[in-house]
């Protein structure tokens, strides 16, 4: 039953000529059954039959021209004295589809102007009951107007139902464009922000292992407990690595999420005293210092201030050399904190500060930039007047 029901909206055509076959076989029935007409008005009558019953087949291919030839074969019937007859049901059908179909509105006004006009012109040509008053004419004329105009109307309505209706399928469409959107954007922030805390957990505890790798590797044979000790160093350094390591991946995961003893907490400013000791105890010698009243801080600023010391002693092992020392100082104020890591050593390549961090390897200032602008805080970078590097950060409570 669908099926047939899908064929015939894709053949509006053929459905009309359908009917207009059968209209026309109805039509041409009556017409030969008055014979009180008499032969020449019968054949006059055979045009407005053939003309109507085509504006029927064709009336959704060629709805305006179809309109006109209607409003043509009412005009012959009025010049010619033909009286109303089977097939001016047509004209009724040509109005709705006007009304409902896809003209410009001035052609369905006038298809409606038109239709009101009929009755009154008909009557004024024919009259109605020649023993009638013509009060009674009058009512019984503006009466048959009403087929006429609930027929523009019913048309005119559904015309107003299928525009409403498409606007909601467009609407929709732009909805599931712009979410569709909004998800790739979505996606592209969380990918970079795995990228930013990959790069971060990456740089920083392989580089400490490979240092303690190198120490161990040194005092091998001489000193065989510190050499222990390094590689025990690098065990957890590796541990705490793969943990953080997994707790990012787990996010990429599809399907219900996994306990597991592997996933650790987003590190905060309190582990940045740990971190501080970790670097020490891998050979960097690290002045620490907090200034102002601890106090909890928004999950995103203590992040972001854990990830940027971590960045700056990373880069301080890496560029800084074999002598350089480092100091961390985080400064609590009402509305922020504020964070300052500098070193003494012989400091980054210049492109490092002054194109943003694409030192050819990595992207650790482009990450600090970035993370910095996601909670609306403010970085400068650069070389210090006495040698070395310097990095400070104000991170506000509340993002601008």
């Amino acid at each position: 039953m669908q099926r047939l029901y899908d064929f015939l909206r894709r053949h509006p055509t053929g459905v009309d000529s359908f009917w207009a076959v059968l209209f026309f076989g109805v039509s041409m029935m009556t017409v030969a059954g008055s014979g009180g007409q008499g032969t020449a008005m019968q054949l006059a009558t055979v045009p407005v039959v053939v003309a109507l019953s085509a504006a029927v087949a064709l009336r959704r291919k060629w709805t305006q021209p179809m309109l006109w030839l209607t409003v043509g074969a009412g005009a012959y019937q009025l010049a010619l004295g033909i009286e109303a007859q089977f097939c001016d049901v047509a004209m009724l059908v040509i109005l709705f589809t006007v009304a409902a179909g896809d003209v410009s509105r001035w052609v369905s006004r006038a298809a409606l102007g038109v239709g009101l006009l009929a009755s009154p012109l008909y009557f004024l040509r024919f009259g109605v009951d020649k023993s009638g008053s013509t009060v009674e004419e009058i009512l019984f004329a503006l009466f048959v107007m009403v087929p006429f105009a609930l027929a523009w109307v019913t048309g005119d309505s559904l015309r107003t139902r299928r525009a409403y209706y498409a606007q909601l399928i467009e609407r929709n469409q732009r909805l599931e464009n712009q979410r569709e959107a909004q998800a790739k954007v979505a996606v592209a922030a969380e990918r970079a922000r795995i990228a930013r805390e990959l790069h971060d957990v990456v740089a920083h505890n392989v580089s400490v292992m490979v240092v303690q790798a190198d120490g161990a590797a040194y005092v091998m044979d001489a000193a065989p407990e510190q050499a222990k000790e390094a590689l025990q160093t690098i065990s957890g350094t590796g541990r705490q690595a793969l943990a953080e390591m997994r707790r990012l991946l787990g996010v990429l995961r599809t399907g219900e999420p996994q306990e597991s003893e592997d996933y650790v907490p987003q590190p905060d400013v309190e582990q940045i005293e740990v971190l501080v000791e970790q670097v020490r105890a891998a050979g960097l010698e690290v002045d620490f210092e907090v200034e102002g009243a601890p106090r909890r801080l928004p999950t995103g600023v203590e992040l972001t201030a854990y990830r940027i010391v971590q960045e700056a002693l990373t880069n301080t092992r890496k560029h800084g050399g074999p002598d350089a020392k480092a100091s961390v100082r985080l400064v609590y104020f009402d509305d922020g904190l504020g964070l300052l890591v500098e070193d003494d050593g012989r400091g980054a390549a210049h492109e490092l500060y002054e194109d943003g961090g694409a030192d050819g390897a990595g992207h650790g200032l482009i990450g600090m930039r970035e993370r910095i602008g996601m909670v609306g805080g403010t970085l400068d970078t650069g070389p210090r007047p006495g040698g070395g590097f310097r990095i400070s950060a104000l991170l506000p409570l509340k993002k601008k």
